[in-house]
C-alpha cells in the first residue's frame, strides 16, 4: 500500500528519509562524508555549508543556529507549520521522500566496539558542550573524544567512563553506553557527597563551581536511577548527601525513596524547578544572559 494511502503518524513521518525530503523541496547537498550530507542551510543564508544530516539516525543539525532535530522538527521551522499542516501535506502530496535506512540500534550480536579514545578535539563535540553550557576546560578533566564501531559503522562521540570501565557516549545525535554498565564515581573519602543522575548534570556542577577542590567534596554519578542500589556501601560513611535527580517521574520517585531513607540525603532539584534536569536548568539560563563561569553557585 501506498505511504500516502496509510495514516500518517509521528513515528512514522520520522523514519521519512530526510535526504530524499529535503531534495523534494529543492535542496541538494554540497559536500557526502560518508553518513553525513552538508547543506547550505535551508533555514537561513550562508556561503559555506553546516547544515548537517546523519542519514543513518536521520536526524539533522544546523551549527550556525545551534539547532537540530528530526524532519518534523525541520518542517515546522522552515514552513512555519504546525503538525497537523505537516501532516496534512504529506497526505495531500503526490509523492514521499523513500522510508529512512535503518537507524542505529544496539544488540547483543552488534555491540558497541571502541576503537580509539583520545583527548577531547573534534568541533562538533566541542560545540556540542558549549551548547549544553559546558567548561571546555572541566570537560578535559573527565571526557574522552571516543571512535566507536556499530554494525560494522564508525562513529565519535564524548566519553565518560564508568567504575567497571565501561562509558556512557553521548553527541548531538546519539545517547549510548557500553558494557560492562555502571555507576561513576569520584571518592575521597569525604563527609560530603553528591549524587547526579547523569554525567552532563554533573559537568554543569563543575562548570558553575570552577573553583571547588574536588578533593572536598565525593561525586558519585548513577548513570541510571536503577543502578541507584550500588551506591548504597559507598555513602554508608557520608554525614551529607546532596541529590540531584531529574525531575521526570523516574528521578522524582527515586528522590522521594532516598529521602525516606534516612536524614543526611537532602534534595537540591527545586533550584531547577520546572526544568528536567540541572544541565537543561543551566541551558535555559543562558538564553537569556550569559553564564560566566562560577558566576551562579549551586550550594554543597
Amino acid at each position: 500500500m501506498a505511504f500516502r494511502k496509510l495514516k500518517l503518524e509521528l513515528n512514522q513521518v520520522k523514519e521519512i528519509d530526510m535526504v530524499s525530503y529535503l531534495s523534494s523541496i529543492g535542496h541538494e547537498p554540497k559536500i557526502i562524508r560518508g553518513v553525513n550530507f552538508w547543506y547550505l542551510s535551508p533555514l537561513r543564508k550562508e556561503t559555506k555549508a553546516s547544515f548537517k544530516v546523519n542519514r543513518t539516525l536521520n536526524r539533522w543539525y544546523d551549527f550556525g543556529l545551534g539547532e537540530g532535530g528530526s524532519i518534523i522538527d525541520f518542517a515546522m521551522r522552515y514552513n512555519q507549520f504546525t503538525i497537523g499542516q505537516f501532516l496534512h501535506s504529506l497526505q495531500e502530496s503526490p509523492h514521499y521522500p523513500r522510508a529512512a535506512e535503518p537507524k542505529l540500534t544496539r544488540d547483543l550480536e552488534n555491540p558497541i566496539k571502541i576503537l580509539e579514545s583520545r583527548p577531547l578535539g573534534h568541533d562538533a563535540l566541542l560545540n556540542y558542550l558549549q551548547e549544553r553550557r559546558i567548561s571546555l576546560n572541566i570537560a578535559d578533566q573527565y571526557l574522552k573524544e571516543l571512535h566507536f564501531e556499530i554494525n560494522k559503522k564508525t562513529y565519535f562521540g564524548l566519553g565518560f567512563p564508568n567504575k567497571s570501565g565501561g562509558y556512557e557516549i553521548r553527541n548531538s545525535f546519539m545517547k549510548l553506553g557500553t558494557s560492562p554498565k555502571d555507576i561513576s564515581i569520584l571518592i575521597h573519602n569525604n563527609q560530603k557527597a553528591a549524587i547526579f543522575e547523569g554525567f552532563m548534570d554533573f559537568l554543569t556542577f563543575r562548570t558553575l563551581n570552577p573553583d571547588l577542590d574536588e578533593s572536598k567534596l565525593d561525586y558519585i554519578i548513577l548513570n541510571s536511577v536503577s543502578l541507584f542500589h550500588r551506591t548504597q556501601s559507598l555513602v554508608d560513611f557520608h554525614q551529607n548527601v546532596a541529590l540531584y535527580f531529574d525531575n521526570d517521574q523516574a528521578g522524582r520517585s527515586l528522590t522521594q525513596t532516598v529521602l525516606s531513607s534516612g536524614e543526611k540525603y537532602t534534595d537540591e532539584s527545586s533550584l531547577y524547578n520546572n526544568y528536567k534536569d540541572l544541565n537543561e536548568w543551566a541551558c535555559s539560563i543562558g538564553q537569556s544572559k550569559k553564564i560566566s563561569q562560577g558566576s551562579l553557585r549551586i550550594k554543597f
